[in-house]
C-alpha cells in the first residue's frame, strides 16, 4: 500500500500495466464508462476486493470488541451481523459512486469501505457497555452522514482549510490511536488482559507468522500477491493456528445461508457526543475522499479531478454512510489502496469496481461469511491489524513530508500533537469535565483537527525560514 501511495503523491508518470496492452486501447483504459467485458472485468474486481477485504472488516472487529461483544463473548451473533453490514454496504456505497444517482457519485472507479478514521469517536462511545450503546453510535453515524452529504455543497471552500500539515497530523493521530488495539490483539484481547495466557508465546507467534507473511509478500510478490497480501497473510496464519489445535467451526452451526438486514437493528437512540463526534470527523472523511478522488483521476488518467466528480463523490460518501447506519453498519469512506490498484493496472472503468462491488454484496447476505471470520484467532487478527494501523502513520509521515517545516509549522503540529496525544494517554485529567466533552477530546484525532485547523487559520504566515 505504501508504494502505491507514493506513486500518487509525486505525480509522475503512472506506468500502464503490459498485461492490458493489445486488449484494449489506452484511451479504453483511461475512459471510466468503457467496460472491458466479463473475462478481465471479474478478475480485475475481485482484485479490488481483496485488497481492501481485511480493512472493510477490522473496523466492526474492533467496535464490537470494545463493547464487549466480539471475540471470546458468548454471543457473537451481533458480531456477525456487523461484519455481515460492513460487506453489504460496502458494495452498496460502491455502487453510488461507481453507476450514480443524478448529482450523487463520482461516477468513477472509487471503492467505499468501513472506515478506520471514526474508531477513536466510536470506541469510547460503545467501551464496555455492550449491545445497548450501538443504538446511539448507528444513530449518530445516520446524522453524520447526513451532515457529510451537506458537504458536496462546499467541499471546495472547506478543502482550503486542510493543507498538508493538517490532514497529516489527523491521519498520523488516527494511527497512533489504535496502535494499542493491535498490540491488544496480538496479546489475545483486552478481556483477556487478567487471564494467565495474556501476552503468550503461541500468541506472539501467530501474530508474528501473519506480520511477517504480509510483509514478505508486499515486498517481493507481484499483482494480486502483493495486493492481497493482508488477506493471505490472515490465510497463513489462519492454517497456523488450525494445526495448533485453536480454530473451531462451531459459530458456522449458528447461523444460516441467507440474511436480510434489519433497519435500526440496534434501536434508535440520540447522542448528543456521537452525533457531534460523527459530523465533526465527517469533515475529516471528505477532505480524505477529495485525496482519493483527484488520485484517481491524476494516476488513471492522467487530468484533474472536476469540481462535479469531487461534489458527487463527497455526496455518495455522506449517503453511503447515512444509509448503512440505518441498518446497524458502521461510516464508510473511500478506501485509498485501491486508488493505488487503479494506477498500477491503468484502467479506470468504473464497471470493473461494480463487479467487485456485487461480490461483496453477495458476501454480506451470507452469514456463513461472517461466521467463519469469528473462527479466526484475534491473535491472527492482531498480526494482520499491526501492519496496516502502522501503514496509516506510514501514510501520515508521507503526507507530512510535503510540509514546509518552518517554525510556525513545527509549533502548529507540536501544540496540537502534544496536547491532543496526551489527553488520550491520560483521559482522567478531565474527568471534572462532562462526558460528552470527555469523547471528544480524548479521541485523540479531534481535538488534533480542531486545534491545527484552528491554529493554521488564525497564526500568520510570516516569512519565517524553513527548520532543519
Amino acid at each position: 500500500m505504501g508504494d502505491q501511495t507514493q506513486l500518487l503523491e509525486d505525480g509522475g508518470p503512472i506506468p500502464k500495466a503490459r498485461s492490458w496492452r493489445g486488449v484494449m486501447t489506452p484511451e479504453e483504459a483511461r475512459d471510466p464508462d468503457y467496460f472491458p467485458g466479463l473475462v478481465l472485468a471479474v478478475p480485475l474486481g475481485i482484485q479490488h476486493v481483496l485488497a481492501m477485504f481485511v480493512s472493510n472488516l477490522a473496523p466492526a472487529i474492533i467496535v464490537a470488541g470494545a463493547a464487549g461483544f466480539g471475540y471470546g463473548s458468548a454471543d457473537t451473533s451481533e458480531l456477525v451481523y456487523m461484519i455481515q453490514m460492513a460487506m453489504l454496504f460496502s458494495g452498496i456505497a460502491t455502487f453510488f459512486q461507481t453507476f450514480g444517482m443524478g448529482a450523487v457519485g463520482a461516477r468513477l472507479p472509487v471503492v467505499q469501505g468501513t472506515s478506520f478514521a471514526f474508531l477513536p469517536i466510536m470506541i469510547p462511545i460503545v467501551a464496555g457497555q455492550g449491545i445497548a450503546a450501538m443504538a446511539a453510535l448507528t444513530t449518530g453515524a445516520v446524522v453524520g452522514g447526513l451532515f457529510h452529504t451537506c458537504l458536496g455543497f462546499v467541499i471546495g471552500r472547506i478543502r482550503v482549510a486542510l493543507p498538508p500539515l493538517v490532514t497529516g497530523l489527523v491521519v498520523l493521530m488516527i494511527g497512533l490511536s489504535l496502535m494499542r488495539v493491535g498490540v491488544q490483539y496480538a496479546a489475545g484481547g483486552a478481556d483477556a488482559a487478567q487471564s494467565a495466557t495474556y501476552g503468550s508465546a503461541q500468541g506472539w507467534l501467530l501474530a508474528a507468522i501473519v506480520a511477517v507473511t504480509t510483509l514478505a509478500l508486499s515486498f517481493y510478490a507481484r499483482g494480486v500477491w502483493s495486493t492481497a497480501s493482508v488477506l493471505i497473510g490472515l490465510a497463513v496464519g489462519y492454517a497456523a493456528a488450525a494445526l495448533m489445535g485453536r480454530i473451531s467451526l462451531d459459530p458456522l452451526d449458528t447461523v444460516g445461508w441467507f440474511m436480510v438486514p434489519e433497519p435500526f437493528h440496534f434501536g434508535f437512540a440520540i447522542s448528543a457526543s456521537a452525533v457531534l463526534g460523527f459530523c465533526l470527523m465527517g469533515v475529516v472523511s471528505a477532505i480524505e475522499t477529495v485525496g482519493d478522488v483527484s488520485g484517481i483521476c491524476e494516476g488513471g488518467a492522467g487530468r484533474p479531478a472536476s469540481d462535479r466528480e469531487l461534489s458527487g463523490a463527497t455526496f455518495a460518501d455522506g449517503i453511503g454512510t447515512a444509509v448503512a447506519g440505518i441498518f446497524g453498519a458502521l461510516p464508510n469512506t473511500s478506501f485509498s489502496q485501491n486508488v493505488g490498484l487503479v494506477a498500477i493496472t491503468g484502467v479506470m472503468s468504473r464497471h470493473v469496481v461494480s463487479v467487485g462491488a456485487v461480490f461483496l454484496v453477495l458476501c454480506g447476505l451470507v452469514p456463513k461469511i461472517g461466521a467463519l471470520v469469528t473462527t479466526i484467532p484475534i491473535e491472527v487478527l492482531g498480526g494482520g491489524v499491526i501492519v496496516m494501523f502502522g501503514m496509516v502513520a506510514a501514510a501520515a509521515v508521507s503526507m507530512l513530508s510535503q510540509v514546509e517545516w518552518t517554525q510556525r509549522n513545527m509549533l502548529i503540529f507540536a501544540i496540537a500533537l502534544s496536547l491532543s496525544l496526551g489527553l488520550q494517554l491520560e483521559p482522567d485529567a478531565l474527568r471534572q469535565s462532562p462526558e460528552m466533552v470527555q469523547v471528544l477530546l480524548c479521541s485523540g484525532v479531534l481535538p488534533a483537527a480542531v486545534i491545527a485547523v484552528f491554529l493554521n487559520l488564525v497564526v500568520p504566515d510570516g516569512e519565517a525560514q524553513a527548520v532543519g
